[in-house]
């Protein structure tokens, strides 16, 4: 489990064939466009999802909120062997995340906040996890926003296949320093 203020989360692998209708719903909306997602077809959501759960080296998980209820998705990769090979020199005990809240009509103040906390804290309870690297869109001012507020440091711009991407990472004791300090 996993504590931000009054919000607390627990974790479960995805299932993607009973998540493929609400991840469906999650990834094809317009808040969701830096997913790259939005035309995809439910099939293309089942297959993308059966890929990673059949993929070693890429993981998704549902964030369960305390009505039990999906409340977010979490991805995470070793960046070795995914996403970001040949785009830097990976270190031993890197972990590449991704995170997608959904769109709400009643959105909670701190939820976004809270859930790439939780994310990270999830992260950094593997022992071998030594810093966490994340690559999202230069144009997504928000989630850059998010990522410093929990310790990531910026690096660089970075081109990848589908976008250019904004490398940083964040180390345990960032992150410690960041949550003590909010």
């Amino acid at each position: 489990m996993s504590t931000t203020a009054t919000l607390t989360f627990a974790f479960r692998p995805l299932d993607p064939l009973k998540d493929a209708d609400l991840l469906h719903s999650w990834v094809t909306h317009p808040k969701a466009a830096y997913w790259m997602m939005r035309d995809a077809r439910l099939e293309d959501v089942e297959r993308a999802y059966m890929e990673i759960a059949a993929d070693e080296h890429h993981h998704a998980l549902l964030g369960i909120g305390a009505d039990g209820a999906p409340a977010f998705l979490m991805e995470y990769y070793d960046p070795a062997h995914r996403e970001l090979v040949g785009l830097y020199e990976p270190e031993p005990g890197d972990v590449g995340m991704h995170f997608l809240t959904p769109a709400t009509d009643t959105p909670v103040h701190g939820f976004t906040r809270a859930v790439i906390t939780a994310v990270v804290a999830r992260l950094f309870e593997d022992p071998a996890t030594r810093r966490i690297v994340v690559e999202p869109d230069v144009r997504n001012t928000a989630v850059h926003a998010l990522n410093e507020a929990v310790g990531f440091m910026p690096v660089r711009e970075i081109r990848k296949p589908e976008k250019k991407a904004l490398l940083s990472f964040c180390t345990r004791e960032r992150f410690e320093k960041a949550v003590a300090a909010a």
